[in-house]
């Protein structure tokens, strides 16, 4: 699984769009960047315009209308969706833009002036009187204009030369231009065909109905889906492939976060803007009204998007963190929930409804007042264990100075590797989880560190080798890390690293232990052993041979 945050200061949003196809969520990070921009340009625009309004009041009454859309926003949240099509539309995820560098131009070559002409007047020599009587002064000027004549061309083969090479500079520059345009372009087409290959791909997964592609078009689908901006817009969700049940946990504004403002007046007589707020009975009942109208909402927007008939029923669990006033913490609690089949819901019309008593029709739980913020149990909940780990059991206190770790069995290596590590992060008050038997020594075990600095979620990969450990094993631990949303990766073996594994890990959240590291780990918590590479190679070799003698 791989994660993108993003965020917009100036609205102050912040966002983890997960998925499992880093391609796919590119795309969706640059378009949900670009709703965030369109909504700051518009704030900014309103902004300008009050700063420059002349009227004051023209502004109140610019202000009240706006007060009005803010409140008839919220009670026509669940009108909104029902004249939209909620169905992804998977060309529209696609990059589609040109290349946006323009292609280099032809260079203008350098003109080259014409040739010094002998008969030109100017190398013509000026012959007087005296010069036809004396031969030798004659001749002289003839030789002084003929010299000239030869400067003047020897001058004009030089530039010609100067100009051919700038031409020929001009020309190789250009082509070297060309050709990095040309690379460039074919490197952005490239990527843009690889990111169509992955939404081409996720889509498949989708219409074959792989249980992660259905999470992920759900998740898409609800990201779409357009609020007011006070909105946090974030949800988790779990699906089941085999009920074809899907449970939405939703995180739902704030009693403080919906707008109040009324009407803005204009006093004349004090020159100033007066502000109205709505009455708290009313402010409640919007806020109540609203969450109905969410929950009716996001169930219909993932029905009716649903293409592959991959839904048969569907939980939302509306929760609104905010502070316990007698505490002064903060607190998320889940305010209602309800379920809905397909078709039950199929046979309500929307349009016509009053969200509240849909909600109870539905046999949806919660408090008669939602503003009351009054816990409910939800009527499922997201299973937030990871299935993948498994009970494990003692190896180190069996190890002495005469076991060779690098020959032991792999499963009781993935269980000391735990053991060992275990005893390292419960320094700090951590835990680590051994994962089901890969057989290929692959991710072992998560360690859980709950150091608000340095700690996070830990991968931790085993590798029980006789033979250096390559590069491959590192690249391997790092994808791990991303997929698996950790803070940070730790690769142990029992022999040691090449070069290349050693420099991929430069300034990568990874951490490499060798057999000696290994050992010392042992050591450090009380246990000795011993590792013997060339041994264990031999130990092994004649374990395999037994084995395949015994088939």
């Amino acid at each position: 699984m791989y994660f993108i945050e993003i965020s917009h200061t100036g609205l102050g949003k912040n966002r983890r769009i997960r998925g499992n196809d880093y391609s796919v969520l590119e795309q969706l990070a640059t378009a949900q960047i670009a709703i965030w921009e369109e909504m700051w340009k518009k704030k900014l625009e309103k902004e300008e315009r009050a700063k420059n309004r002349q009227s004051k009041t023209e502004e109140a009454r610019e202000r009240s209308n706006q007060a009005l859309e803010a409140t008839k926003a919220i009670e026509n949240i669940l009108a909104h969706t029902l004249v939209v099509d909620d169905a992804i539309d998977w060309e529209a995820l696609k990059d589609k833009s040109e290349f946006p560098k323009p292609k280099p131009q032809p260079p203008q070559p350098l003109a080259l002036p014409l040739p010094p002409r002998e008969t030109d007047p100017r190398y013509q020599p000026e012959i007087g009187l005296l010069d036809n009587i004396f031969s030798s002064r004659k001749r002289k000027r003839i030789d002084n204009a003929k010299i000239l004549f030869k400067n003047e061309c020897d001058k004009w083969e030089e530039l010609k030369k100067d100009i051919n090479r700038k031409n020929t500079e001009l020309e190789e520059q250009y082509q070297n231009d060309l050709k990095q345009w040309e690379i460039e372009k074919q490197d952005f087409l490239n990527r843009q065909k690889e990111k169509h290959a992955a939404i081409e791909k996720r889509k498949k997964q989708y219409l074959d109905k792989s249980p992660d592609a259905i999470k992920e078009y759900c998740e898409l689908v609800l990201s779409n889906s357009e609020y007011p901006d006070y909105f946090p817009q974030e949800f988790d969700l779990d699906y089941n492939s085999e009920t074809k049940i899907l449970i939405v946990d939703y995180s739902l504004p704030s009693v403080d976060d919906i707008p109040r403002l009324k009407e803005v007046k204009y006093v004349k007589s004090k020159d100033e803007l007066v502000e109205v707020f709505l009455a708290e009975s009313v402010v409640s009942k919007l806020y109540d009204n609203l969450f109905y109208q969410v929950a009716l909402r996001t169930i219909h927007e993932l029905y009716e998007s649903d293409v592959v008939n991959a839904l048969a029923s569907i939980v939302f669990n509306g929760w609104v963190e905010s502070v316990d006033k007698a505490t002064g913490k903060k607190v998320n609690a889940c305010i209602l929930s309800v379920q809905a089949s397909l078709a039950e819901f199929s046979s309500i019309s929307l349009e016509n409804v009053d969200p509240k008593a849909c909600f109870r029709s539905l046999k949806g739980v919660g408090s008669s007042k939602l503003h009351s913020l009054t816990p409910i149990a939800p009527i499922l909940n997201i299973s937030r264990e990871d299935k993948r780990f498994v009970s494990s059991y003692e190896v180190a206190d069996s190890l002495d100075e005469s076991i060779n770790i690098a020959a032991m069995d792999w499963w009781d290596f993935e269980n000391l590797v735990r053991e060992i590590f275990e005893k390292e992060f419960a320094q700090g008050g951590g835990e680590v989880k051994i994962t089901q038997a890969s057989r290929d020594g692959g991710v072992d075990a998560i360690a859980f560190d709950p150091d608000p600095i340095r700690g996070g979620k830990i991968a931790i990969q085993a590798k029980r080798y006789t033979n250096t450990v390559g590069v491959a094993a590192v690249r391997d631990l790092y994808g791990t890390v991303i997929n698996e949303g950790a803070t940070k990766g730790i690769l142990i073996t029992t022999a040691d690293y090449g070069p290349d594994a050693y420099e991929f890990a430069k300034g990568k959240p990874l951490t490499l232990l060798n057999g000696s590291n290994l050992l010392h780990l042992l050591e450090k918590h009380g246990h000795k052993a011993k590792i013997d590479l060339k041994a264990a190679r031999q130990e092994l070799a004649d374990k395999e041979k037994q084995s395949k003698s015994e088939e």
